[in-house]
């Protein structure tokens, strides 16, 4: 079964974070807060398509659902 360190473990070996928590306990749903200088300049779905690409065949075979919070490092620092 997948976990959520699993899914936090995809995302950051394939993206470069400043910070990623990931949350759920069902195995196929989880929530993700993403901080990551690659989302300056992206809107919110290009960022989100970064993190989907991280996440490869993935998405479409392990994970049924995945909601996500990406933040810029400025965005991240702003919100503390």
């Amino acid at each position: 079964m997948l976990t959520a360190e699993n899914v936090k473990n995809y995302i950051e070996s394939s993206l470069p974070c400043e910070h990623v928590q990931v949350e759920g306990d069902d195995g196929h749903h989880f929530h993700a807060l993403i901080v990551s200088a690659e989302f300056t300049g992206k809107n919110m779905v290009q960022q989100h398509q970064l993190v989907y690409k991280s996440l490869g065949d993935r998405m479409k075979q392990e994970i049924h659902a995945l909601s996500m919070k990406t933040l810029t490092p400025e965005q991240w620092a702003s919100q503390s």
